[in-house]
């Protein structure tokens, strides 16, 4: 609203899962009306976005509004069960209406940049991933941030990961590990880091280890808003249904593995 990026389009209403946010969401977003509850806004938008802290309170969120045919972005993670995830896509795609979701760290420019780097550097073995997360976060542990080191990696291969592990250490939950195996037998392991905010990844090739890095300049608005806003005005998807399956379900076997302390399959 206050950069105009997006000409045709404004976000005018908004709801707060408490009324401290919902006001400094109007006051920082310039947006006019606050709702006390989400209903309200059935009949008066062209478009919504879902973003609670929370990734468990997405789908019910969206749900009625999906079901009326609004176009719906939802915000990472998008929930919090693979199960769920693909019932509640089936129904989106049963009543036409689109719906998408992602990571803005994978969904960017600079991740197309590295896509085309990889497809240059032919045959990748190890990855290494440093990222912010926390397993024992209250907005649901590995879910929440660990997407922004899950998601890329999809993005980046076409492979699909099959087992996933979390090594917890127990004296501070916050310096644990993961790892990731993909199809083909690659491995990716997750360190979590808990010093500075940001996301690195490194991949042993031929050469030794590479730091990918994007050889673009950052643009604004960024890819993950531009297909966000085009799926509103156009209906077509960014990402298919497929993806964000799998990407919850890789989430879903870290999760588990925090519990188990084992290996655990992913399911989708």
């Amino acid at each position: 609203n206050e950069l105009k990026q997006f000409p045709g389009w404004e976000a005018k209403y908004v709801w707060g899962e408490t009324d401290e946010f919902a006001q400094r969401a109007k006051e920082k977003g310039k947006i006019p009306i606050i709702v006390k509850d989400p209903m309200e806004m059935m009949g008066k938008i062209d478009a919504l976005i879902v973003d609670q802290r929370n990734g468990d309170e997405h789908l019910p969120a969206a749900t009625p509004f999906v079901k009326a045919g609004i176009p719906t972005f939802i915000d990472k993670p998008f929930c919090f069960s693979s199960a769920a995830a693909k019932e509640f896509l089936d129904m989106a795609k049963k009543v036409g209406t689109p719906v998408t979701s992602y990571s803005s760290i994978a969904h960017s420019y600079a991740t197309e940049d590295i896509r085309k780097q990889l497809d240059e550097i032919g045959d990748v073995n190890q990855i290494t991933c440093y990222g912010k997360a926390d397993i024992n976060s209250v907005y649901g542990g590995i879910y929440f941030y660990g997407v922004h080191m899950v998601e890329p990696l999809l993005y980046y291969f076409d492979d699909r990961v099959v087992t996933a592990r979390v090594n917890k250490n127990e004296k501070d939950n916050l310096n644990s590990t993961a790892s990731l195996v993909f199809e083909n037998g690659r491995m990716a392991t997750l360190i979590i880091t808990s010093k500075k905010y940001g996301w690195q990844t490194f991949v042993e090739t031929v050469e030794g280890v590479v730091e990918l890095k994007s050889r673009v300049e950052k643009v604004e608005p960024d890819k993950n808003y531009v297909d966000m806003v085009t799926m509103f005005s156009t209906g077509k998807e960014p990402r298919t249904h497929e993806s964000i399956i799998h990407g919850i379900a890789i989430l879903e076997a870290l999760h588990k593995s925090v519990i188990s302390g084992n290996w655990e399959t992913v399911l989708a």
